[in-house]
């Protein structure tokens, strides 16, 4: 578990960091008329591909830390709710994740339909800078600087 807790932890950061950069790139280029070439797609498209992969490995993660058991030893969902360490751990967490990862999802699938390249990127600025927000509301920010 502990592998898997360092690959999870780990592969946050590229994830980041490649969300940082498809949403920059998505916005500069919307607000600068840019036209959307193949270093675009590569980009969004990794983007999509990083963040389902920290997606499978968080699901991993969270089915190997036994959570269930531990939502029992204390109680139930409704301690768990009171706590605000687990709660974040066990709900807020994966949920937010899972809702970032599909942001990124839809605006990808969206951005393909269009034909032209500002509506493109105006489907990925919108649909990752959402997710990017939702990502850097729910790092574990204490975990990364201590």
């Amino acid at each position: 578990m502990s592998t898997i807790q360092f690959i999870h932890s780990g592969w946050a950061y590229i994830v980041l960091l490649v969300l940082i950069i498809a949403t920059f790139n998505a916005l500069f280029k919307f607000f600068g008329n840019k036209e959307f070439d193949a270093k675009d797609f590569r980009i969004s498209l990794f983007a999509l591909i990083t963040m389902h992969i920290q997606l499978l490995i968080g699901i991993i993660l969270f089915f190997l830390k036994d959570y269930f058991t531990t939502i029992k030893e204390v109680g139930g969902m409704g301690e768990v709710m009171k706590n605000s360490e687990l709660r974040n751990l066990i709900v807020e967490h994966p949920t937010t994740m899972i809702i970032a990862v599909a942001l990124v999802t839809i605006g990808y699938s969206k951005h393909k339909k269009k034909l032209v390249s500002k509506p493109k990127f105006k489907m990925l600025a919108i649909f990752y800078t959402l997710a990017l927000i939702l990502v850097l509301a729910k790092i574990p920010w204490k975990l990364w600087f201590s």
